[in-house]
């Protein structure tokens, strides 16, 4: 098969793990900066070029594209499915799972646990919204933030109607959600491929910080899910109708609650923390699944 993977920089551990190991399965494979693509949009000959040249004809495309360029990379990837190649991830799903927003209304309607959310344009909301999510302690969170960034934890009541109004200010975009206690400063990230959970570890953040991101210092062990967790994280990659995702949950009084669900996970943390080789799960996958126009949205929205 030939692959391609989308992705700034070809020496990233994800990157190259997802090559070498395409590579070794007998793949041809390039590496492909989305952002110095461009596109031939014609209804009867849509291409993709790149450094003056048009580019092949690729059966799968693997989307690593960072949320900093989610517009133009999901363009990128939009022409590749008009052209027929089969994403792992498709730019619909990528796009729905990067807005924050959008993306806990989905999995609110579909009844799938999340923690108490509130969303407000105006300053005249603001005791109301904290009122919404039970009150401080709580966490606030712009739309657009990932690896913890743009995540601040307001403990009392005036640092969160504090905050609130500094963001506003800035006119930034931006949820309130219930901080959950009971957590420790600890969640999950499941590592999901089709409609399986291949690998779970528990996250905890370093002494003196909430967020748990392994970016942030936090560190990595080995958990066992319960079924219902499971069940959680599977349906909440199926709403987001992503293929391959990094699902994020906590364990709260009242069940599993997803905080996000990941198109593009890295592969690093999770691979030395289980090891499992999760970029061979990956590449099975698409040899299982990778057909031409097998692409249920087609480039569309």
């Amino acid at each position: 098969m030939k692959i391609s993977i989308l992705s700034r920089n070809k020496k990233l551990y994800s990157t190259q793990r997802l090559a070498d190991v395409a590579k070794q399965r007998g793949h041809q494979v390039d590496v492909i900066n989305h952002l110095k693509c461009y596109m031939d949009i014609a209804s009867h000959r849509p291409s993709v070029h790149s450094m003056g040249k048009k580019l092949p004809i690729y059966d799968a495309v693997i989307p690593r594209i960072g949320a900093s360029v989610t517009e133009y990379g999901t363009a990128v990837l939009r022409q590749f499915e008009m052209i027929g190649t089969y994403p792992l991830n498709e730019s619909v799903a990528i796009t729905r799972s990067r807005d924050k927003l959008r993306a806990l209304q989905i999995l609110a309607r579909a009844g799938i646990g999340l923690p108490l959310t509130g969303f407000a344009s105006s300053p005249d909301n603001t005791q109301d919204l904290i009122n919404i999510v039970g009150g401080a302690p709580l966490v606030l969170k712009l739309t657009k933030s990932t690896q913890g960034k743009g995540v601040i934890l307001a403990q009392t009541q005036k640092a969160a109607e504090a905050l609130i109004d500094a963001f506003r200010e800035l006119d930034a975009n931006f949820l309130v959600q219930e901080f959950i206690a009971e957590a420790g400063g600890s969640d999950i990230r499941c590592f999901v491929i089709g409609e399986k959970v291949v690998a779970a570890i528990k996250r905890t953040a370093r002494e003196g910080e909430f967020r748990s991101n392994l970016h942030r210092g936090g560190t990595a062990t080995l958990v066992k899910l319960t079924p219902e967790e499971r069940s959680t994280v599977v349906r909440a990659a199926q709403k987001m109708g992503l293929n391959v995702s990094g699902v994020d949950i906590l364990r709260s009084n009242h069940g599993p609650v997803v905080l996000e669900v990941n198109s593009s996970p890295g592969l690093e943390g999770v691979e030395k923390a289980t090891g499992r080789d999760i970029a061979g799960l990956i590449i099975e996958f698409i040899e299982k699944n990778a057909k031409p126009n097998r692409t249920r949205t087609r480039g569309e929205g």
